[in-house]
């Protein structure tokens, strides 16, 4: 399926909040954690995020509407009007050029115009304009694709159109950060004069995600918490983007209170960053009379007095 409103199960006008709210409803059913058996349901979670990470980011889901990138976030391929075979749409002006590169498209042009221009004589007997011109390189061009906040996390395989009609699949490394930039050796556009093809750069976005945070290869996460967890203290499940965990929490934790999950953060190369979790206190949505029965009973200090200690008086 390459409908991403299909894939979340909304319409085309949904807002952000709708968007949000039918990908956590998708997400949590299609966990993998909760369908290890299952490598269908696996590639379906993969897919919900994909979508997400697109539709719940307002400028690539404007991009996706006009057609500029595709299900996947990859650029989507735009004929140039000098047969070139298209250009990336991710940096196209109205001339529809792309990433081409004028400075040096002059110069291609100067070296095959001047040589063209010489007269033949005696010692130029044999040579033809092109063999005076040189070797150039290909020129680079610029790709798009935009991943989701856990694929950069675990990192993973991506496929990608070419300009020229081909596919290649790209390997993203775990712990990739966004608008980090990979190079294809090769795979750019085409030479003149017998030089090496050029490159393809691929600049990876990572979409943002509705909770968690990263701040260098440590990830944040703010988790609610009922009255009773708070007070009591308990073990919950806590989900990070490698799959959930559980944690304890300590008795009489107040919001804010911060838990670290040592190793379960970004991991570069050697290194390994934290999972930092922020406890939020959250009452019930509705109105509790045995709640309010309790508190009235219940002598919970001064709340002055707390606000003094904190220099808030």
């Amino acid at each position: 399926m390459n409908d991403l409103y299909k894939i979340l199960g909304i319409s085309t006008d949904a807002s952000q909040a709708d968007v949000k709210k039918a990908y956590r409803a998708l997400a949590k059913k299609y966990h993998p954690d909760t369908n290890k058996d299952d490598p269908k349901i696996a590639e379906r979670f993969k897919e919900v995020s994909s979508a997400y990470s697109i539709l719940g980011n307002d400028e690539q889901r404007s991009r996706y509407d006009r057609g500029e990138i595709d299900h996947t976030g990859a650029e989507v391929r735009r004929s140039s009007p000098f047969g070139f075979g298209g250009q990336s749409r991710a940096r196209a002006g109205a001339g529809g050029f792309g990433d081409f590169d004028f400075d040096e498209a002059q110069d291609i042009f100067s070296d095959f115009f001047r040589s063209a221009s010489r007269k033949r004589g005696p010692s130029s007997a044999g040579q033809g304009p092109y063999e005076q011109s040189g070797r150039k390189r290909g020129l680079d061009i610029s790709y798009k694709i935009t991943i989701g906040f856990e694929e950069s996390i675990t990192g993973g395989t991506r496929r990608l159109t070419l300009n020229d009609g081909r596919n290649v699949d790209i390997k993203i490394p775990e712990g990739i950060r966004d608008g980090q930039v990979i190079r294809l050796s090769g795979q750019g556009g085409p030479a003149f004069g017998g030089g090496p093809k050029g490159d393809a750069l691929v600049e990876i976005r990572v979409a943002e995600h509705p909770y968690y945070r990263r701040d260098g290869l440590d990830i944040h996460l703010e988790l609610p918490i009922s009255l009773d967890e708070a007070v009591l203290g308990g073990d919950i499940q806590v989900p990070t983007p490698k799959g959930r965990l559980t944690v304890r929490i300590p008795k009489n934790s107040s919001t804010g209170k911060r838990l670290r999950l040592k190793e379960k953060g970004v991991k570069r190369g050697d290194q390994v960053g934290h999972m930092y979790v922020s406890l939020k206190l959250m009452l019930p949505p509705e109105r509790d009379a045995e709640l309010e029965s309790l508190i009235k009973k219940w002598n919970g200090g001064d709340g002055s007095a707390l606000r003094k200690k904190a220099g808030l008086n």
